[in-house]
């Protein structure tokens, strides 16, 4: 099988900036990783992006675009053609034969079958002249899945390419974004996937209403708090918890609530702790207990997300790394994914599962635009 060349774009929940990432592969067990780039958004172009949460709260069909989401739209697509220009003046070798984008989530309720990310593939395409896949979650949507997660296709396939000494199955990728998604990768069969809670999403939120911060820099915060686990209890009570998998959300599924009036310190600590319970308690709806769990996206930089999953895991007897104690680069994942998938609907071949989604049976997607 000829092995394409693939760049990925992502722009997450987290909504800092634009991720790029290059590989090779073939969409199924080849995988050759490049390298990657992260682009910033401005603090300005990141308050748009905010607000546009807000206006796209009235989005009753996915093509519609209220308010200022058209002009965003199309700044934000070309702030993703100006990273792939930014990218490929750095590393000239990585020329690519097909971008994937994902895009900006503004919108997603599953519940609705309604899923809505920001991005004009066409214009990307033309800005870039390569051809582009875009708008990849409607497909599943459509034969009745939630639309997410996406990345279980790139995991197992990540997985089955891990040293000899890191290959114990089960593994569990455990993506800690602003929401965090977890990846079940059995001996043999597909993939298990949902999300799995609240990641850095509230403790962003907390560090920018309570301490004017855009976010709790290396927990440093929640080293001086203590952890309310009565608050983390609490927030564990939510239905989302008891919901049977797969399941996804959305941005606003969960707020500040819970934390409201404690200090800062001890917000940001008990939200922590929060976002590593909520990972730990996803093994409930796995099919058996994990051996390796692989940490990935910018929450396995924050020491207390970390070190607390960590202490949970040990009594399972399992063991937690960081995606660069096995090889990979955990923040160039997502984006990664993006580039294995576009490569995978190019070729017609699943993203999605019953196990990963909900969807009826095996289903691609994504839309193809020529330059």
């Amino acid at each position: 099988m000829t092995l394409t060349t693939a760049l990925g774009l992502m722009s997450g929940t987290s909504m800092d900036g634009i991720d790029v990432a290059a590989m090779r592969t073939d969409g199924e067990s080849t995988v050759e990783r490049g390298p990657s780039l992260f682009m910033p958004y401005d603090d300005a172009f990141r308050s748009r992006v905010e607000t546009a949460l807000q206006t796209a709260k009235a989005i009753k069909q996915r093509d519609e675009r209220p308010g200022d989401l058209a002009e965003l739209e199309r700044d934000l697509t070309l702030r993703h053609a100006e990273a792939v220009a930014a990218f490929l003046a750095k590393y000239p070798g990585w020329e690519p034969d097909l971008i994937g984008f994902h895009g900006q989530t503004v919108l997603h309720r599953p519940a609705e079958g309604l899923t809505v990310q920001l991005g004009d593939g066409a214009l990307l395409a033309q800005r870039t002249g390569t051809r582009v896949v875009y708008d990849m979650r409607a497909a599943d949507m459509l034969a009745g899945g939630q639309g997410a997660p996406l990345v279980p296709a790139y995991h197992a396939a990540l997985a089955k390419s891990l040293s000899d000494a890191y290959r114990k199955t089960p593994t569990v990728f455990v993506n800690i974004g602003g929401i965090s998604n977890v990846t079940y990768v059995p001996a043999s069969g597909d993939p298990v996937a949902f999300d799995s809670g609240p990641g850095n999403q509230l403790i962003d939120q907390w560090m920018q209403r309570e301490g004017g911060l855009a976010y709790d820099a290396d927990g440093a915060a929640a080293s001086k708090g203590s952890v309310h686990q009565s608050v983390v209890d609490s927030y564990l009570q939510l239905p989302f918890f008891a919901q049977p998998a797969p399941k996804s959300l959305d941005r606003s599924d969960f707020d500040l609530s819970g934390v409201t009036g404690r200090t800062l310190n001890d917000g940001a600590r008990t939200l922590a702790a929060l976002a590593a319970e909520a990972v730990f308690a996803a093994r409930k709806q796995m099919p058996d207990t994990p051996k390796l769990w692989i940490l990935c996206g910018g929450g396995r930089k924050n020491p207390h997300i970390a070190g607390d999953l960590r202490r949970l895991v040990q009594n399972t007897d399992g063991e937690v790394l960081a995606a660069e104690d096995v090889g990979l680069d955990g923040d160039a994942t997502e984006a990664e994914a993006w580039a294995y998938l576009a490569v995978r609907s190019a070729r017609g071949l699943p993203l999605t599962w019953p196990t990963t989604t909900g969807c009826r049976q095996p289903t691609t997607g994504g839309v193809l635009v020529q330059p």
